[in-house]
């Protein structure tokens, strides 16, 4: 019983220490570990301010193609992977598919993801309000447009000059009419005798364009025919002479702004039942846009006989603009007269380097005169500090 009396009493104790204790605990201020649930990330459209990009592996680099299906770009978006991936950058590839309300929706997506620099291959070209949209989004984010003008022709440096977050990597629009007229030019004063299949004293030629309202396919349709005239006439040569007196325009159109292949073939297949050597009145000469076109025009030719390769076969001389691999094979083949090169490796490497910039904390407007620094196929544009040219050359076969 003793022994039963005293184990109770240890127990009381016991007891009596334990409640001090907590009693003691709660009031030192202390209280237990919270139990939370996580809250689910915020949705928003909206980019971050003052997000904090200098640092080349805290880039989340967006990259906007207005179409992987153009064979430019696409040797643009290869090279861009290649450079972005060797600099370590985190980045994505997005196809706009020739639809700018499908490409906004893109950059709404990526900001909400915390992509925090945009790579932006407009598809709606030349247009300020695109543009402008464009930099709403990204709500102070770094932009870096690309290949494709953002502003129409003269509103140069009206989106340019007033955003100090933004640049522009591309090309001269006029310069790859002027060389590709040139060009164009020189090849007639050589061969004017060869190419007048009809021997009327003048070249019967076609124009196929790119895109209506593209401020390079403008250029291009321009400046092709005009700086070759200008050499034609400088040599007492009659000037060329469009195949259609029913075309005013002087042009036929990639109604979809892709600038196909299947576009010119249509085209061509069509021109050919009615202009063709048979009624006396071939077309002569064939002005494209760019090189998928010359590929299409080059394809309706060969079903028709000619551009074949074949040296006992006619040829009708067939210019283009972009030098992809495709048209230095037909040039090779002597299919096709000569291109002008858009360097796709070096607009890549231009947007690389100003995206790596961009990333260390420099501005866009001296990232833009480093790259400028940095090669002779760089410059900056007059009067716009954060505009990038990229020189385009003539092409005829290496």
């Amino acid at each position: 019983m003793k022994n039963f009396r005293r184990v109770l009493a240890l127990v009381l104790v016991a007891l009596m220490v334990f409640s001090l204790a907590a009693c003691g605990s709660k009031d030192s201020g202390s209280t237990p570990a919270e139990t939370t649930t996580a809250k689910p990330a915020e949705t928003t459209t909206k980019a971050p301010e003052n997000t904090d990009t200098n640092d080349a592996a805290a880039l989340k680099v967006a990259v906007f193609y207005y179409a992987f299906s153009d064979t430019y770009i696409s040797t643009v978006r290869t090279a861009l992977d290649a450079e972005l991936t060797a600099k370590g950058i985190e980045f994505k590839n997005f196809d706009g598919n020739n639809n700018q309300t499908t490409q906004n929706e893109q950059i709404d997506t990526a900001l909400t993801d915390g992509y925090n620099v945009l790579v932006v291959n407009m598809v709606t070209s030349g247009s300020s309000d695109v543009a402008n949209e464009i930099i709403s989004k990204a709500n102070g984010l770094p932009v870096i447009f690309f290949n494709r003008a953002i502003e129409g022709e003269g509103d140069e440096g009206t989106v340019l000059n007033a955003n100090a977050n933004i640049s522009f990597v591309g090309t001269d629009a006029p310069e790859a009419g002027h060389l590709q007229g040139q060009m164009i030019g020189n090849y007639l004063v050589e061969n004017f005798d060869t190419v007048d299949l009809n021997g009327d004293g003048k070249i019967s030629y076609a124009m196929f364009k790119g895109d209506e309202a593209n401020v390079e396919a403008i250029a291009r349709t321009q400046y092709g025919v005009e700086d070759a005239n200008l050499v034609l006439t400088a040599n007492n040569l009659p000037e060329l002479e469009y195949f259609d007196a029913n075309n005013s325009a002087k042009y036929q159109v990639d109604l979809q702004g892709t600038w196909s292949a299947q576009a010119a073939l249509d085209y061509m297949n069509t021109n050919l039942s009615q202009y063709n050597v048979a009624n006396n009145n071939m077309i002569e000469l064939i002005i494209c846009n760019n090189d998928n076109m010359a590929e299409g025009s080059i394809s309706a030719l060969e079903a028709a006989g000619f551009n074949t390769g074949d040296a006992s076969a006619t040829t009708i001389p067939v210019f283009g603009v972009d030098a992809t691999d495709a048209a230095k094979d037909l040039i090779k083949a002597g299919k096709m007269t000569g291109t002008v090169k858009q360097d796709a490796e070096g607009m890549a490497a231009a947007v690389a380097a100003v995206v790596e910039a961009v990333g260390a904390g420099t501005s866009q407007t001296d990232a833009i005169s480093a790259v400028a620094a940095s090669a002779d196929m760089f410059s900056v544009a007059d009067g716009i500090a954060n505009k990038l040219f990229v020189a385009y050359a003539a092409y005829t076969g290496e």
